[in-house]
């Protein structure tokens, strides 16, 4: 969502000042990451991975609903918080489930790898058909909803897709 908040502070500030708030969009991100991430590894082992990760996922698509509200730098810039609920969540957590999954199977590295791709495919394919959406609705709330609706698309195929994996069986 990060790419859609640039564009819109862009074309909201007219190309003035618009590099200083996405430098803070960033900032503010990592600073909230920071303790996230500590908390997500806590936590991953005292309550297993599936819960932790579904909080980073439940973010998603409330910051995706949240940027649709307004256009206003200070607002994207608070909402713009929660990219570090899920990117402290998800920078942990993804790793573990790998490791649990892959254990004792040396495929560790092809699955991440694997992962990766399908990431970026996502991104690509988000990010395209977002912007297609604004383009054609003049509008970036109906963008950013959209990758609202992928999000929790996403949240809901894991909460019922995926199996807790802190104490899985390499398969």
């Amino acid at each position: 969502m990060l790419p859609l908040v640039g564009q819109e502070l862009t074309a909201n500030a007219g190309g003035s000042g618009a590099a200083l708030w996405m430098s803070a969009c960033i900032i503010l991100a990592q600073a909230v990451m920071i303790p996230v991430s500590t908390f997500a590894g806590k936590y991953a082992d005292l309550w297993g991975r599936k819960p932790v990760f579904l909080i980073g996922l439940i973010a998603l698509p409330i910051r995706g609903i949240l940027y649709g509200f307004s256009d206003e730098p200070w607002y994207l810039l608070a909402v713009q918080a929660l990219d570090g609920v899920g990117a402290g969540i998800f920078g942990v957590i993804w790793m573990l489930i790998v490791a649990d999954l892959t254990k004792g199977t040396g495929r560790y590295a092809v699955t991440l790898g694997v992962i990766n791709v399908g990431h970026m495919i996502g991104l690509f394919l988000s990010q395209t058909l977002a912007g297609m959406i604004v383009d054609a609705t003049d509008s970036y709330r109906w963008g950013f909803w959209f990758l609202a609706g992928i999000a929790t698309l996403a949240l809901l195929l894991f909460q019922f897709g995926m199996k807790e994996t802190r104490h899985a069986s390499p398969g």
